[in-house]
Order: C-alpha cells, then sequence, then structure tokens
C-alpha cells in the first residue's frame, strides 16, 4: 500500500495561515508567536489591561496614581498645553517631589511648546527633573521632524497609562461636544509595565545624563490578570519599521474582522492596498476617522485622499460628529487589540517615536468593540455613491496635500 505525503509546510506560513476551525486558545497561540518571531520582541502573561474613555475617566485614574505615589514617578507627553487640568497635574507632581518621591516629566520640544512657562518654573522649583525632547533651536533640521508622540505615564515600577490622551483642557469631560475630544487611555499592570517604562527610559537616555538611581528598585511583578502582551516601540529611522510590521501582520492575520479608529489616518500607497487585500480576503474592515471637528484640517485632506479607493474595495468608513476623535485603537476577530499611541499615518509609522501595546484578550477586545459600536451610533457612515460625486474643488484640495503627505 502507499502512503501518500504531502509537502511539509514552511513554518512562516504555518504562522499566517487560516486557523478558523482551531480553538480559541490554539489561534491565540499563533497570533502571539507570530508577533514574537516577527517582531522580535517577547510577549507577557499575567497582565491586566483596563480601558478608560475620555477625560472624565482617565484623568481621575492618573491623578489619583501620582497623588499614591511613594518612590518613583516618570511621565513623558507630546501634548501639555493650557487649562485647569495643566495646572492639576502640575500640582499633582510638584506635591509628590516635594514630599522625596522622584518625579521626572519628559516634554517634547514641539508638542509641548504651549505650556505655560511658570507652570514649568514652578514644576523645577518643587523638584521635579523636567527635560526636553529635541527642542528645535538645538538640534539639525533632519531630527526635528522625528517626535516624541509618545505619552507614558509610570508609577513607582508596578502602574502604567498610555494612549492617546494629552494634558490639555480639549480632553476634558466626555466628548459630548466639540470642546470635549474623544479618546481613550489604558491603564497597565503585570510584566507589561516594563515594556511601557522602557519606552520613557529610551526616550530620557537621550535627555538626560541620569538614567536610572538608587530609587529605581527594579522589582517583579505580580500576575495582574489574564491578558497576553507585547510592546512595541516605534522609533524614527529610515527604513521600515516595527510600528508597520506590527499592523501589517495584524491586518494579514485578520480572517473575519477588524475595526481600526485612529485620529489622523494618512497611510501610504501599500497599507491602502493591505487594507483592500484584507477585505478581499472575506474580512469586514471598518474604519472610524475625524467627522466635522477634526482639529487639523489638512490631516483630515490627507484621509480623504484614500476614501475613493478604500470604499471602492469595500472598507466601510464612518466620520465621528459630536466632537475630535483623537482614538488610536485597532481591534481583530475579537481576540486582539492594537492601542497606545500610534496613529495610522505615516507620521507615527516613519518619523516619530510612539509605543503600541499587542494585547491579545477577548474581554478586553469586546469592551473595545463595544465602545467602537457606540462610537458608531454617533457617527456619519461614508456613502461610495455620493462621494464618488464630490466636487471639483474637494478633489483639488485632496491633491494639494500631495508633496507633504508623507510628513502627515
Amino acid at each position: 500500500m502507499t502512503v501518500s505525503q504531502q509537502e511539509p509546510t514552511p513554518p512562516g506560513d504555518d504562522l499566517l495561515s487560516s486557523a478558523s476551525d482551531a480553538p480559541s486558545d490554539e489561534r491565540a497561540h499563533r497570533i502571539r508567536r507570530a508577533l514574537e518571531r516577527l517582531i522580535g520582541v517577547a510577549a507577557t502573561e499575567g497582565n491586566a489591561v483596563t480601558p478608560l474613555r475620555n477625560g472624565d475617566e482617565i484623568f481621575p485614574r492618573m491623578l489619583d496614581e501620582i497623588a499614591g505615589a511613594r518612590s518613583t514617578i516618570d511621565m513623558m507627553t507630546y501634548v501639555y498645553w493650557r487649562g485647569d487640568i495643566a495646572h492639576r497635574f502640575a500640582d499633582a507632581l510638584s506635591e509628590r517631589a516635594r514630599d522625596g518621591v522622584r518625579v521626572r516629566l519628559l516634554l517634547d520640544g514641539i508638542g509641548a511648546w504651549q505650556i505655560e512657562k511658570d507652570l514649568v518654573e514652578r514644576m523645577e522649583e518643587a523638584g521635579v527633573t523636567v527635560a526636553w525632547f529635541r527642542k528645535p533651536v538645538y538640534v539639525s533640521p533632519f531630527k526635528q521632524n522625528h517626535r516624541c508622540h509618545r505619552k507614558v505615564l509610570v508609577v513607582d515600577e508596578q502602574v502604567a497609562f498610555t494612549g492617546g490622551v494629552g494634558i490639555a483642557e480639549e480632553w476634558c469631560g466626555d466628548a459630548r461636544d466639540e470642546s470635549e475630544w474623544r479618546d481613550s487611555h489604558f491603564e497597565v499592570r503585570g510584566p507589561a509595565v516594563d515594556g511601557v517604562a522602557a519606552a520613557f527610559a529610551q526616550n530620557w537616555a537621550e535627555c538626560h545624563d541620569m538614567l536610572f538611581d538608587d530609587r529605581d528598585r527594579f522589582v517583579g511583578h505580580e500576575p495582574a490578570g489574564d491578558a497576553v502582551v507585547q510592546v512595541v516601540r516605534g522609533s524614527a529611522s529610515v527604513g521600515w519599521q516595527d510600528m508597520q510590521t506590527l499592523l501589517r501582520v495584524v491586518l494579514q492575520l485578520a480572517e473575519n474582522r477588524l475595526r481600526l479608529a485612529s485620529a489622523y489616518f494618512a497611510p501610504d500607497d501599500y497599507f491602502v492596498n493591505l487594507l483592500c487585500e484584507t477585505v478581499a480576503r472575506g474580512v469586514e474592515v471598518e474604519m472610524l476617522l475625524p467627522g466635522p471637528h477634526a482639529d487639523k484640517r489638512v490631516s483630515r485632506l490627507a484621509s480623504q485622499r484614500h476614501y475613493e479607493d478604500l470604499l471602492k474595495c469595500g472598507v466601510r468608513i464612518h466620520q465621528f460628529q459630536p466632537a475630535m476623535l483623537h482614538t488610536k485603537i485597532l481591534t481583530m476577530d475579537g481576540m486582539v487589540s492594537l492601542i497606545g499611541s500610534t496613529n495610522f499615518n505615516r507620521r507615527s509609522m516613519d518619523h516619530d517615536e510612539e509605543v503600541m501595546l499587542a494585547v491579545i484578550d477577548q474581554g478586553l477586545t469586546a469592551t473595545l468593540d463595544a465602545h467602537f459600536d457606540e462610537d458608531l451610533a454617533r457617527s456619519e457612515r461614508v456613502d461610495h455613491a455620493r462621494w464618488a460625486r464630490r466636487s471639483v474643488t474637494q478633489r483639488a484640495k485632496e491633491m494639494s496635500i500631495t508633496p507633504i503627505r508623507r510628513f502627515l
């Protein structure tokens, strides 16, 4: 009797192959191994990731953790502007510094330029160490384009926060109208805190001589939950980046549904084509983007430039109506969530310092999908036929940003 033989499946193809008939835990393992091997960053178990929506939930949690700090506070942000919330954070950081806690604050040289000068002076007088990431006057023109867009808060090495929120009055409230931005931030506990802390350390090392001191205890982490988390750092450089690989792998692994909410959507042609290829495989692809209250008209035009191609291939596009949408979230197949500071645009993928968490956790993904549904209820879907009839003036505006779209 002759036994038929099959060619062995190459390991890489097996990782990316369909696993719809496999139990969810087996598929989760496949996804984890694909992310680990193709990006080269190990994931950790035993994490708890808690989503926080809008300033009314986000700011109280962050300020509570700061108030309870006993040893160290490390905070970095792209945006630190004005308003009562800017004063509240400055006062909270100053109070802990005066009480002996080591407090370090890293501000981007362009993103935080609106901060009130007296706030910085008050914090420094209280003992907060404030550093600036690439102030334009001090760096070369090449480096000026590469900003630190990461948002990180780590308290006592045990709890971390990251996501899209900046420290400014625009983020206060609950996205009820155009004065209250819609955003999500995340509280992280467990071993993944180390990855978020490393994102701070990487940028702090460029700006300050003292990377750590005797108040850094380098303690371990007790299990805090069931989430598997991979922390991916994107850094300004030339060539293909880990952040691009992360997004590419998740799109290629998707089998059923992919949902993307991004404040600034301006990818290159490769990722537009990849989204269309994802739809062609039978995956339902939905995007939630800013609507009439987009804070940057040029960025919205950069998004709209791609609408026709995406709508034609079957991507569903929705525009959030009540306020500026500032979230950076991608969910895949009810199993995986990408959360952090990265927008789906060339600036985040090619130019800026970013941090993104790939979270394999059905509970978190279900919650974020529910949030997506609630946001869709306050959004308008872009109709393909109507969009195809848009005015010549609108088309000309979309084309006008072509020379600068790689920087958006």
